[in-house]
């Protein structure tokens, strides 16, 4: 009798907790029962893996966040490294372009062998060296200069463009003055306007001239402005 009351107490709770578990109720007279483990475990499932899936939810955007701006800073500081060399790379190419070309300053011209002692102007061409951009040129002419001994055996330079309008003059011995051929601008052999009425607005631009090691005529070559009244030195 006793083994039968136990057997009927068993199929009682195994069925009412079936019957609770199915409409997810609390017994409470059966709270103590290990029939509320069942409950108690899908429970607690359920409310860890809701929470996981929160939790899931809410760093995957902060994670997502993270990586998008590691992403902008590396990509920033690539782009800060890169310029480096193509700023040195371009400072290259362009270095040419700011050195100005060896066309003036004191240069040799001729020797005093080459200039008699006759007081008459001899034309010689002005040689250098031209570095233009990314090429080099050695000595080519960059212009001309009349040379002459005076009188007191004192050396005279003077340009030989014509101030008027930049045309090269000649010199005549026969009448023994400058002549420009363009618009007939004259010159005396001292390179002042001898004509009133010559369009050139000044004289022949001289030039300084010196001796080195005793026979080497040094020429500082320049050129001038065409059309000014003032020598202004082209740059």
């Amino acid at each position: 009798m006793h083994a039968e009351n136990i057997l009927a107490s068993r199929h009682f709770l195994s069925s009412d907790c079936s019957s609770a578990a199915a409409a997810h109720v609390k017994i409470p007279w059966i709270q103590g029962f290990s029939c509320l483990l069942p409950f108690a475990g899908t429970f607690s499932n359920a409310v860890a893996s809701k929470w996981s899936m929160s939790g899931a939810d809410t760093a995957a955007p902060s994670t997502g966040r993270r990586d998008f701006f590691k992403k902008i800073f590396a990509g920033g500081i690539g782009a800060l490294l890169a310029l480096f060399p193509v700023g040195a790379g371009l400072a290259v190419f362009l270095d040419p372009l700011r050195r100005k070309s060896a066309a003036t300053g004191t240069l040799r011209v001729a020797t005093l062998e080459a200039l008699p002692n006759d007081g008459i102007p001899r034309k010689f061409p002005v040689l250098a060296t031209r570095v233009d951009a990314w090429n080099k040129f050695n000595l080519v002419p960059i212009g001309a200069v009349y040379l002459r001994r005076t009188a007191d055996n004192q050396l005279q330079a003077f340009n030989v463009v014509c101030p008027h309008a930049g045309c090269f003059v000649d010199f005549l011995p026969d009448r023994g003055h400058y002549l420009c051929p363009c618009h007939n601008s004259t010159f005396t052999l001292a390179g002042k306007i001898q004509d009133p009425s010559s369009p050139a607005p000044r004289g022949l631009d001289s030039l300084p001239v010196e001796v080195r090691n005793q026979k080497e005529v040094w020429v500082k070559f320049q050129n001038f402005q065409a059309g000014r009244a003032e020598k202004i030195p082209v740059a």
